[in-house]
């Protein structure tokens, strides 16, 4: 396939639809066009869309086992190589409104000298990166390129999400530390978030790694040590997200901890206050009972010295656990 009718590369709802100029910019396609396959085309669809579903069913510009795939419900990140062409399947941090981060979303991409398609259902910041370089005229100049500038786009976008969340576990901590217990379930939401990133992106690394090391056609040698760079920053990030993992294990101890202390102090103080009124209880009790015989039950002045008694009983308990060291 050496030239692509411009019309085979027409679908109505398709999100990108243009060609690499090879200088850094792009070339939008036209229904009349014949293009020339020295570079890349580029289609970027949701394939929820009616139109983009069916283009990818009924193209012949795509391999039959690429079809399901490219619409598919594979979540995981992999790689394979299918024929001239590879499929790729990368996680992304959802950075679209009204979703949490760790919602990560699905780009899929079928890549080859001649053609990359991605699709998408949820908006993708790192695809929308690069197709502002490619109007700017800064952009990728071929498929290995575009590629590599993707993958760096959402390593990006994975890194900065980590220091945020290493950024909430330094407060979680300097809050600890102050005796401060933090809001219930702020902390297991974060060891959600850093157990899915985990989760995804420790294979995503992989794909990098993979991508890196295989000899693709449509790859140079510059752009696999790229590939390979962006792989061990991932990795960096991955030693991160282990080391928070340990980091919030900590902290659930602490919090245990801290707890454990302010419910033992209510404890002890109300165990002290029982002591201190245990006495005066106990007379209050022996002179209520309707007998008779009581001391001073005939005296106008009993009750008020009975009260006083009282008083003097309880700052003397008291200054005895003072003593004691108690209070």
């Amino acid at each position: 396939m050496d030239v692509i009718e411009g019309k085979a590369l027409q679908v109505s709802d398709a999100i990108i639809s243009c060609q690499l100029d090879g200088k850094g910019g792009l070339i939008p396609i036209d229904d009349k066009d014949v293009i020339h396959c020295d570079r890349p085309c580029w289609l970027h669809l949701n394939y929820t869309h009616r139109e983009s579903a069916d283009w990818l069913t009924s193209t012949p510009l795509l391999p039959d086992s690429v079809r399901d795939a490219l619409g598919g419900d594979s979540m995981r990140p992999r790689v394979n190589r299918l024929g001239d062409g590879t499929m790729i399947t990368l996680r992304s941090v959802n950075l679209n409104s009204e979703s949490r981060p760790d919602q990560l979303v699905v780009i899929r991409v079928f890549i080859n000298e001649k053609l990359i398609v991605s699709t998408r259902q949820r908006k993708v910041f790192a695809i929308d990166e690069v197709l502002t370089d490619l109007q700017n005229g800064n952009g990728p100049v071929n498929g290995g390129s575009w590629l590599v500038e993707v993958c760096d786009a959402l390593t990006d976008h994975t890194s900065e999400f980590i220091e945020e969340l290493h950024d909430k576990i330094i407060d979680l901590e300097d809050a600890v530390v102050d005796q401060q217990v933090p809001p219930r379930g702020e902390l297991a939401l974060i060891r959600k978030q850093l157990i899915i990133m985990r989760r995804y992106m420790a294979p995503q690394r992989d794909v990098f790694s993979r991508i890196a090391s295989e000899r693709l056609p449509w790859m140079s040698d510059d752009e696999r040590r790229r590939m390979q760079d962006i792989s061990d920053r991932l990795g960096r990030g991955l030693d991160d997200l282990d080391a928070s993992v340990a980091r919030t294990a900590v902290l659930a101890d602490e919090i245990s901890t801290v707890m454990a202390e302010a419910m033992n102090r209510r404890t002890y103080t109300m165990s002290l206050l029982a002591m201190v009124f245990l006495p005066t209880t106990f007379l209050t009790g022996l002179f209520g009972v309707n007998l008779g015989g009581i001391p001073g039950g005939n005296w106008g002045y009993g009750f008020g010295t009975f009260c006083f008694l009282l008083v003097a009983m309880v700052l003397g308990v008291a200054w005895w656990l003072r003593r004691r060291k108690w209070l």
